[in-house]
């Protein structure tokens, strides 16, 4: 069985399981915790992905690392991956498991890149021009990229609006060389 063929399976069980418990945010929050540490921690992937760590030494190191910290429910549903020898799925498990929620709860996520930092107020007032404008809910991170000298890029999902400087001005060159060559 593919890689993603395992990680949509598991996250959709886990994510059913979490509807029908309705503990979605708070399993939520477990797996943001979970992925976030895939992400910063090459050495819990390189545990994840070692073959000489036994079963019985992973959960024990979930249990000591995760008890108290995330929902029974969660470290039950780690420990069951590990029994089945999945572990190296948890950070993909964790991406598609997270993603169903975004699906079920209608939120959809945008990146605002910047040439410089902008104000809280008016990155929440882009938030909630989006959010009315597409009837949705939305998880906005900013960027700051001095090379795209003023204006912003609005990346949606897998859409995206550049109305920056750098962008304008090479389409003023190519038009500029277009007339020219004529």
């Amino acid at each position: 069985m593919n890689q993603s063929a395992i990680t949509i399976r598991y996250a959709k069980a886990f994510f059913t399981f979490a509807k029908e418990k309705d503990l979605r945010e708070t399993l939520k929050s477990d797996m943001e915790l979970i992925f976030s540490i895939c992400e910063k921690s090459s050495d819990f992937i390189l545990l994840l992905e070692s073959p000489v760590v036994t079963k019985m030494k992973k959960t024990e190191l979930f249990v000591h690392m995760f008890d108290g910290n995330i929902h029974s429910h969660t470290l039950n549903f780690l420990k069951l991956i590990v029994e089945n020898k999945r572990e190296s799925h948890i950070p993909g498990i964790c991406r598609n498991f997270l993603s169903l929620i975004r699906e079920d709860q209608n939120i959809k996520t945008a990146v605002l890149i910047t040439a410089s930092e902008i104000e809280i107020d008016t990155i929440k007032k882009i938030e909630k021009l989006i959010e009315k404008d597409l009837d949705v809910k939305l998880e906005l991170s900013t960027k700051v990229n001095p090379d795209i000298i003023g204006g912003m890029i609005l990346r949606l999902e897998d859409k995206q609006c550049d109305a920056s400087v750098a962008t304008q001005l090479k389409k003023i060159k190519q038009t500029l060389l277009e007339t020219e060559l004529k």
